[in-house]
């Protein structure tokens, strides 16, 4: 291999690796939303996975069924960071073009 073909690789890895970066930085600010029990609870999180708000409307808010309500929140967490996981891979598969890279998926912490 040249060392210019050896340099276009590098130069190409390192507009990658910057790409990747605001990629990062833009997914911080994209949010996606999840709900649960017909929208009882909603669930919004952030494109590094952070969870930024729950809404729980009152009508399910029942103190003689904590456990319904703790179940919702759960799935619509989850829901929310499967969400939030699907579009930062979207977004990284059209920088790729489609192409799995390995290490992608931990690099918001998963």
């Amino acid at each position: 291999m040249s060392k210019k073909m050896l340099g276009d690789i590098m130069k190409q890895a390192q507009k990658m690796q910057q790409e990747m970066g605001r990629i990062q930085e833009e997914a911080k600010k994209k949010t996606v939303e999840a709900s649960a029990g017909g929208g009882m609870v909603t669930v919004t999180a952030t494109g590094a996975m952070e969870i930024v708000s729950i809404k729980i409307e009152r009508d399910v808010v029942n103190p003689d069924d904590i456990e319904m309500l703790q179940d919702l929140i759960v799935a619509a967490v989850n829901e929310a960071l499967r969400r939030a996981q699907q579009m930062v891979s979207e977004d990284m598969g059209k920088l790729t073009g489609g192409l799995q890279v390995p290490g992608i998926g931990g690099l918001f912490g998963q």
